[in-house]
This record gives structure tokens, sequence and C-alpha cells, in this order.
């Protein structure tokens, strides 16, 4: 889980910071966690136990991961919007190209996921996991799977919801500036349009930064109650 989740899975984190945490949060909810059953770890049964801890971590990682798209998603269509589809720099955190805006969202939500204590979130999350479902051959179901795969639709929707006024403000601009053309085809409205709809395009981000706030909660509640609901259902 802690190599596929946001901010600690992230790839500027060296492979051997990840273990010393995963070592050291496995020594703390260690103690707190039910008996495991008693089964040999190179049997068939070991195999399949093991297969189905990390699908179950993969997927709590997975779920979580999907709310940084969305907004990195929500960035895109913001930035191509603007003008600044173009204008890219490499993600440190998935080693892709994105738009500028989208990297700026990325801070935003890194520094939130941080001050609302979401990475605590995870590991009582973790800690549920095991009680809810606990260690044993049979884990993650085909019906839990497809529901993990339909949050990356909800990924999208999010991504739209992030990106709607952005979008909506620079349509009723691109609007006018079509009217301008054809009241005046003399006008070099490439020269005007593009350094406007950019400067709008900042205004917005600017304007809409406060609701970032809200709209992330209510994801990061979400996934959350999602990945509960996947684990309670394979249970």
């Amino acid at each position: 889980m802690l190599a596929v989740i946001p901010v600690i899975g992230n790839r500027m984190l060296s492979i051997r910071i990840r273990l010393i945490a995963a070592l050291a949060i496995t020594m703390v909810i260690a103690p707190l966690l039910p008996s495991s059953p008693a089964v040999e770890p190179l049997s068939a049964t070991g195999l399949l136990v093991t297969v189905q801890q990390v699908l179950i971590g993969t997927a709590m990682g997975f779920i979580l991961s999907m709310i940084f798209a969305a907004f990195v998603h929500g960035g895109q269509i913001i930035a191509m919007q603007m003008g600044l589809g173009f204008a890219s720099m490499v993600d440190p955190a998935n080693g892709v190209q994105v738009p500028v805006i989208s990297q700026f969202y990325i801070i935003t939500v890194t520094l939130l996921f941080l001050a609302v204590n979401a990475h605590l979130m995870v590991v009582q999350v973790l800690v549920d996991s095991f009680r809810i479902l606990p260690v044993a051959p049979i884990g993650m179901t085909q019906e839990g799977l497809q529901q993990v795969a339909a949050w990356a639709g909800h990924m999208f929707s999010s991504a739209v919801l992030i990106a709607l006024p952005a979008v909506a403000c620079l349509l009723i601009v691109n609007l006018a500036f079509g009217v301008i053309v054809r009241a005046a085809p003399q006008l070099n409205i490439f020269a005007v349009g593009f350094p406007v709809t950019m400067l709008l395009g900042f205004i917005v981000i600017l304007l809409t930064l406060p609701s970032v706030v809200p709209q992330f909660n209510t994801l990061l509640n979400d996934g959350f109650g999602m990945t509960r609901r996947i684990l309670a259902g394979g249970g």
C-alpha cells in the first residue's frame, strides 16, 4: 500500500525510505491486530494469502491515488482552455509530463493531504482493514475489484467538477472574442486573445482556489468510505 498511495509512494522517495516506513508502521500496529492463522508461508495457501494481502494493499493505495489524479486531470483541462497545454514539466511523483497548472494542484493537494492528517487516517484505515477483512486465503471479491475499477470513473467526473468554473468562464471569453472577430475582422485576435485568456485563467484559478479544500475533503472522505465498503464486501 505504501508503494502506491500518494505522497509516501512518491517516486522522489527512495525504496529504502518506504521500506523503513513500512517496517515502522508494522511494528506499531502489529500488537493491535487480531491473531493471524498459522499458515506455512511457502505453501500454496500461504502464497494465496500473500497475493490477497498485496491485492488489498494495492487497491487501497489505488483508490487514494485516484484522488490526486482527479486534480491532475482537472489542471490539464484548465491548462488546455487557457492555452497552456504546451507548458509542461515532469511530475516527480509519477515520472510523466503534466501541465504546470496540474503541477500546481498536485503541490496544493499534497500540502492539504498532510495538513488534514490524512497520512494518519491511512494508518487507521490500514488497521481497520485487518479487522474488517482478516488475513485469510479469501480476501478481495470480484465485486470489490469492479468497484475499484469503477472508482476511476469517479475520478474523471471529479476532474470535470474541479475544472468546470474555469472552463465556463473561458468559454464565455472565447465566445466574446468570436463576436469581436466577426464585428472587426481586421483585428489580430491571436495577439490579443492569448494573453487575455491566460490572464483571465489565472484570475479564475485564484478565485476558485478556496473551493479546492472542500473538494479535496469530499474526495478524501469518499475514498476512505469506498475503501471500507470494499473491505466490508470482501469480508
